[in-house]
């Protein structure tokens, strides 16, 4: 009977709608009183506001006038009513993986200059209690820690509330998913599961440019789940208005609420991460291995882990100690890959293009306020980004004195603590410089 309730629904609500909300719910029939049982509290909500007075005059219709609904929360969502009741429907629900690594979580997390704000930002979207922070837009070059901060989030909510409905995932992942759903015409189930998630987090969303279908049904998931006061956090290579093949409402929407920029590490940070790493490897390394690491590598995580793994891969089949010597000679060709990337003659002519300048300007000697930024700019990334030293610098900057490189480095330090304009130019040359 219940079966023919949601037939005649359809004459006063969309077909799409009664599959998406209502014929999800788990039914009981407890004499008079007809029990659904929602899945979550966002189903819930939404048939009580919008679907339970038509529900409720379907039911005076078929069962008869002296019938009614009452709508509940299933609290616990491995019951099965239908052991102990009598006329249950149990219809496919979506199964919603949280797909959580518990290994990454904000104890794990190595704090520093560069990622110190998206930390802080990331702990408070955690708590779910302040909805400035939502939605939370993680950006910046791959490898910084923005993956490791999606899924401590996701453990911080599971762990202050387990039965919050946390869904991590990889926008290729979406995608993929949805052209299978399109592919069994099955697109009201995959609508629900997303739907359906408390805390969303999903990474790289710059994969979704250029795929507009895609693009549009996650538009309405992600305004259904703002206004529903769900919390999302997204992270991507760019700042949102900075993606290419993105639909311009998208967007706007996705920098709606906080966005924040994940820096390469520095110097120290860079050393900090070293040694956690081997620690949590079982790796001991003296400390000037961790420092000469660090200094040869200031692009981002990964390829510290790499280096890393490396050294210890060599050192096992070896059977050498890991000392500085060791290391040198072990990661040698790895330093010079790197090094022939980031150049300093790379990072003139990318600092000259980013500021439309020119390279010889960069050289030269004009001391315009239009060029002696760009200038100073390209000697502070070139002491962040290499090994060369202040005077090694100078040269390499039209045979500059060493004390002027030194001026710029201190110049541009101090001007990133008090400038977003400025954190943001440097972190769009690295992403060039890197890319």
């Amino acid at each position: 009977m219940w079966e023919n309730c949601l037939k005649r629904l359809e004459a006063e609500i969309p077909k799409q709608e009664i599959n998406l909300w209502i014929a999800h719910l788990k039914v009981d029939i407890q004499g008079k009183q007809i029990m659904l049982y929602a899945y979550n509290d966002i189903v819930l909500q939404k048939v009580k506001d919008h679907f339970l007075q038509h529900i409720n005059a379907a039911i005076h219709e078929i069962f008869g006038p002296n019938y009614h609904a009452q709508l509940s929360l299933l609290m616990d969502q491995n019951d099965d009513i239908s052991s102990t009741k009598k006329n249950v429907t149990t219809p496919d629900r979506p199964y919603i993986p949280a797909n959580i690594d518990p290994r990454f979580t904000f104890e794990t997390f190595i704090e520093g200059r560069s990622n110190a704000i998206a930390l802080a930002a990331a702990i408070q979207a955690a708590q779910k209690d302040h909805q400035h922070f939502n939605p939370l837009f993680l950006y910046g070059s791959t490898g910084l820690g923005k993956t490791h901060l999606l899924h401590a989030i996701g453990n911080r909510v599971l762990q202050n509330n387990p039965k919050e409905v946390v869904c991590y995932l990889h926008s290729e992942t979406y995608v993929n998913e949805m052209v299978s759903a399109i592919r069994n015409h099955d697109m009201d189930k995959f609508k629900l599961k997303y739907r359906s998630v408390t805390t969303l987090l999903i990474d790289d969303i710059q994969f979704f440019a250029g795929k507009e279908r895609t693009q549009e049904e996650f538009f309405h998931t992600f305004n259904y789940l703002l206004d529903g006061q769900q919390q999302v956090i997204i992270s991507c290579d760019k700042f949102p208005k900075e993606v290419n093949g993105l639909d311009p409402r998208l967007k706007s929407r996705l920098g709606s609420g906080l966005s924040v920029a994940i820096d390469p590490p520095d110097y120290e940070t860079r050393v900090a991460i070293l040694q956690e790493k081997a620690v949590q490897a079982g790796l001991e390394i003296p400390n000037e291995v961790a420092f000469y690491i660090a200094k040869q590598i200031n692009s981002n995580i990964r390829e510290l882990e790499g280096a890393l793994n490396t050294l210890y891969a060599n050192a096992k089949f070896t059977k050498q100690i890991i000392d500085l010597e060791f290391t040198k000679t072990t990661l040698k060709n790895m330093f010079m890959v790197h090094h022939r990337i980031v150049s300093i003659e790379n990072i003139q002519k990318i600092t000259a293009q980013y500021y439309n300048v020119k390279w010889a300007d960069i050289l030269g000697k004009s001391r315009k306020r239009s060029i002696v930024r760009p200038r100073q700019m390209a000697m502070y990334l070139a002491k962040e980004m290499t090994d060369k030293s202040y005077p090694e610098i100078g040269e390499l900057f039209g045979g500059r004195d060493h004390t002027t490189v030194l001026h710029a480095y201190r110049k541009i330090e101090q001007i990133l603590v008090d400038s977003p304009d400025i954190n943001e130019d440097k972190q769009k040359i690295i992403n060039k410089l890197t890319e």
